[in-house]
């Protein structure tokens, strides 16, 4: 009876780790598909997002393709026009805000490869070993005369097929230089006058991400030092880290959208505008690699079981909704004043935790929460000098709670973390 009572209470034991672990199991799993899924929305998210940016440039390259076309076979009598379209979606595709410099790294290219190639098969022929000689010439040529990347792969190419196509087509080195210069300047032409883009929202879609990406992991960062959870700011501080995208993206179209507002007549009252954005690249950016060490710092405040004061997460979080509010003022192309008081907010309630007492890592967020309110007001398009007076005037002179009252020395109030 006791053996069959105790082998009863082992099966009940075993079920019910089992049970356990099941449910556990369970948990990670639903835990594993919600990310799966997330990840996915996301992904199909920035794709779309990706398709949005480059509708205006496909149309661009598209009706200067057939523009280029009509010009070089209607117009210049050229039966085979092919290198025409070919340099005016180069032109419009390779290099967004340099499109000048890339109308004149195609033809240089040209010239360069139709200048070896011709030479070196007046005096060898064609063939696949002159073929290879050819395009190491124009290669090492251009890159001694100091070529762009742009002009060696154009110099190479034509070489290329000059040598392939000499044989069966008579005099396509003057066709392919004309073809080079109308296919770039019907590029230009489309850019400027007949299809320009609107250069404020190509920027506001630009800042998106990086500004979204911004935000949210600021946010991250301020429920993890509610919650004393280091993991979710750790995932916070790597997604931050992969921002290269988001940063080349942003630049590239303060590029593109100088060029335009700079070529197209219909454009230029937009060049006032532009200006937010082309100075607040660099603010912008100065303000993700501060708040990488901010993040960075919360891990370890939280690792190491430091006081967390209660506005420090609201600083934090305050310097979230100042990035969003920059995003909306920039967006309506209104002068960032929300956003400017939203980051003085954030100082103040650093200000308050420092008074409150905070170790060693609690310090330095601290410190990168003024830093990067500074970029933030810099980046709303203040003077540096002016937002680090802002800065120390928002912190205040704030002691810790429990230092000796007086005039004493010892009584003077902790010196405030600076301003990066």
């Amino acid at each position: 009876m006791a053996v069959a009572r105790d082998r009863a209470l082992s099966l009940l034991r075993r079920n019910r780790v089992r049970e356990s672990l099941s449910d556990v199991d369970t948990a990670r799993i639903a835990e594993t598909m919600m990310r799966l899924q997330h990840r996915g929305k996301a992904t199909l998210h920035d794709r779309l997002h990706r398709v949005r940016l480059a509708l205006g440039l496909a149309g661009q390259a598209g009706l200067a393709a057939g523009l280029s076309w009509v010009a070089a076979h209607n117009l210049l009598g050229n039966p085979e026009p092919v290198f025409a379209p070919i340099s005016a979606v180069g032109t419009l595709a390779v290099s967004v805000g340099q499109r000048f410099r890339r109308t004149a790294e195609l033809i240089i290219g040209v010239g360069v490869g139709v200048a070896v190639g011709d030479l070196l098969i007046y005096f060898l022929g064609t063939g696949p070993w002159q073929l290879g000689l050819v395009v190491t010439a124009a290669i090492v040529l251009t890159i001694f005369a100091g070529g762009s990347v742009a002009v060696v792969i154009q110099a190479a190419a034509t070489a290329v097929l000059i040598v392939t196509l000499s044989p069966s087509v008579e005099h396509l080195e003057i066709p392919r230089f004309v073809d080079a210069l109308v296919g770039g300047s019907i590029a230009l032409l489309v850019t400027a006058i007949l299809l320009p883009l609107n250069p404020l929202r190509v920027l506001n879609r630009a800042a998106r991400p990086a500004l979204d990406l911004l935000a949210e992991q600021l946010d991250h960062t301020a429920d993890g030092l509610r919650e004393g959870d280091a993991e979710k700011i750790q995932r916070a501080l790597d997604r931050l880290r992969n921002n290269k995208q988001e940063l080349a993206t942003l630049g590239e179209a303060i590029e593109g959208a100088k060029e335009t507002a700079l070529l197209s007549p219909a454009r230029w009252h937009r060049r006032g505008e532009l200006t937010h954005y082309a100075e607040a690249a660099d603010p912008i950016e100065r303000a993700m690699r501060n708040t990488g060490t901010l993040i960075r710092r919360s891990v370890t405040l939280i690792e190491d079981a430091e006081p967390v004061p209660e506005p420090m997460p609201d600083a934090v979080a305050h310097l979230a909704e100042a990035v969003r509010l920059m995003k909306q003022e920039f967006a309506q192309g209104e002068e960032p004043v929300q956003a400017r008081e939203r980051s003085m907010r954030a100082v103040s309630e650093a200000g308050r935790a420092y008074a409150e007492g905070v170790g060693f890592s609690g310090s330095v967020v601290v410190a990168q929460v003024r830093t990067t309110a500074s970029d933030l007001m810099v980046a709303s398009g203040i003077s540096q000098e002016e937002a680090n007076r802002l800065v120390r005037q928002c912190f205040g002179e704030l002691e810790r709670p429990g230092a000796p009252a007086g005039p004493e020395p010892a009584a003077k109030p902790p010196t405030a973390p600076p301003v990066g």
